[in-house]
């Protein structure tokens, strides 16, 4: 199956699929994390209609999308970066893909757009920590847990200020990105 792997810098996800014999490949306007040669260093919207893609995980920023930055959303109004947020959002769910699931955090396009079709949580795939991370899904069933474990740390949003905060909070966590592989590859 050809998958493409939207807004992904770390390769998580794309290895995960590529282990599972897929022809995987990832974009980002970041270089590939782990120096994937199956990576597409570029504007994402050039690759999306000119690949025949049998798959796409879309992973959009949550900068301006997300609950967690409300009380900032006056300001990103006011500047256009939330509609443009939006806007590169929908654009994920207008394709003729056939399989896609977009991810994002709870967040405003839950009204926006619709509610998300499942919501899961890092502890629910091996890892103690928790992290709300919503699924809109098209042409894919729910995720399933496959591995429970205790233990509830909020690790993602304690995580200490600095210029890469942002690339912690956007890493897929490795169990997710294996169910993903094995349930939906």
């Amino acid at each position: 199956m050809k998958v493409l792997v939207a807004c992904e810098f770390s390769g998580v996800v794309r290895e995960a699929f590529r282990k599972k014999g897929h022809d995987a490949w990832s974009c980002d306007l970041l270089p590939s994390e782990d120096g994937s040669q199956h990576h597409y260093q570029c504007d994402i919207k050039g690759i999306l209609y000119n690949v025949g893609w049998d798959m796409l995980l879309a992973f959009p920023p949550c900068t301006d999308l997300a609950s967690s930055g409300a009380r900032w959303f006056h300001e990103k109004r006011a500047n256009g970066s939330q509609q443009r947020s939006v806007e590169f959002f929908l654009m994920f769910t207008q394709t003729r893909i056939n399989k896609v699931v977009i991810e994002n955090p709870i967040g405003i396009m839950s009204s926006l757009f619709r509610k998300p079709d499942q919501i899961i949580q890092p502890w629910q795939f091996g890892h103690g920590e928790t992290k709300a991370t919503c699924l809109w899904l098209k042409g894919l069933p729910k995720l399933e847990p496959t591995n429970v474990v205790s233990g509830r740390y909020p690790r993602v949003h304690l995580a200490t200020p600095g210029p890469d905060r942002w690339k912690e909070r956007s890493r897929t966590y490795q169990g997710i990105a294996d169910a993903m592989a094995e349930q939906w590859g």
